[in-house]
């Protein structure tokens, strides 16, 4: 009896002993994590919605179901993450509803943005209205964190995003511009993020968020007759054969090997000469970006932290916040207008909803 409760207490010792180790570990983790943060713009921080704790949470078991259902969502949303801060900066104003005009969504760069990506937030935001509805949360916040969601669940690293943002008032039909092309040479897709502040190797780690997602055939058929950067046969007939003409609605991958998983397959591509875009595969030949390429294939850990640190940075362009949101931003009510325009269809809800009051 007395050998029995020895052992439970030996047994009971290293449980102690193993579940403190456990926790100084994950300590230690989560303290070097705050540490490697980035810095943030003023009127941003890490713990924003103190009225909805569980704002993280909540949208990541929504994207759960959406992204078990289809997939394809979770690119969707990255794109549209990535076209709206690049452009006017991250205020949610590509999902703005023009108002008898050409909206950001309009603009060539933005051909083949999935409107299911553009309904998830819209949905996110009244989940979040009704699970935390003094908390006021921002349609621009939702996107970033959808987004960042879209990288996590398919297989990416786990991006802590700080929060805060408003919505812009109005959107910028021509600010799409500022997108790089898909037909861009390397030295002009660096010289238009160094203009924002991000340096090569930053720059290589974004164009990887095309480990993912599919491409419509007037944005890569020139590859058929491209030589420079160079393209692997095989790769170019398969184009050939899905895209009959440059104004084919076909798509293919952009990723060959794991299309719909967050990986460093994108640079294994590259490598084997199969990126989909010029703007993709010149990376693997210009003397400035080739040896990051050889490093995030060879290294995926690299490239997510890379990743991480970069997608934290688009996050914050331009934003709009609590301490500049005067006359430029607020919190929308509905992600696709801005309060003081009501689409038409809220109008007549609106009217139906007080004359039911008035009964």
């Amino acid at each position: 009896m007395a050998r029995v409760s020895a052992t439970r207490s030996t047994s009971l010792y290293t449980l102690l002993l193993i579940s403190s180790l456990l926790l100084v570990s994950q300590t230690h983790v989560s303290s070097e994590r705050v540490l490697k943060r980035p810095p943030i713009e003023k009127g941003l921080s890490w713990g924003y919605y103190t009225l909805c704790p569980l704002i993280g949470t909540i949208v990541r078991n929504n994207l759960n179901g959406v992204f078990k259902q289809n997939s394809g969502v979770a690119p969707g949303l990255l794109r549209l993450f990535f076209h709206d801060c690049f452009a006017q900066g991250c205020d949610a104003s590509i999902l703005l509803n023009g108002d008898g005009e050409d909206d950001e969504k309009q603009h060539d760069a933005n051909i083949g943005i999935r409107s299911e990506a553009i309904e998830v937030v819209e949905d996110l935001r009244s989940s979040l209205s009704l699970l935390c509805p003094f908390a006021s949360v921002s349609c621009s916040d939702i996107l970033v964190l959808a987004a960042s969601e879209a990288v996590y669940q398919l297989g990416g690293p786990e991006l802590d995003v700080p929060l805060g943002r408003k919505d812009s008032l109005t959107f910028n039909a021509s600010a799409p511009d500022e997108l790089p092309s898909p037909f861009s040479k390397t030295d002009e897709i660096l010289e238009a993020f160094a203009a924002k502040n991000f340096d090569a190797e930053e720059v290589v780690a974004l164009s990887g968020a095309h480990t993912y997602g599919r491409a419509h055939c007037p944005t890569f058929f020139n590859r058929i007759a491209e030589t420079d950067p160079p393209i692997d046969a095989d790769f170019r007939n398969k184009i050939a054969a899905t895209c009959p003409d440059e104004e084919s609605f076909n798509t293919m991958n952009l990723d060959v090997r794991t299309p719909e998983k967050f990986d460093n397959m994108y640079y294994i591509n590259l490598l084997n000469r199969q990126g989909l875009f010029t703007s993709d595969q010149d990376l693997a030949s210009n003397s400035k970006t080739k040896e990051i390429v050889n490093k995030f294939a060879s290294d995926q850990k690299a490239f997510f932290d890379k990743f991480a640190d970069a997608f934290v940075k688009v996050s914050q362009l331009n934003v709009i916040t609590d301490k500049n949101y005067k006359g430029r931003g607020e919190v929308r009510k509905r992600c696709f207008f801005p309060n003081k325009r009501k689409s038409s269809r809220t109008s007549v809800e609106e009217t139906v909803l007080e004359l039911a009051q008035q009964i």
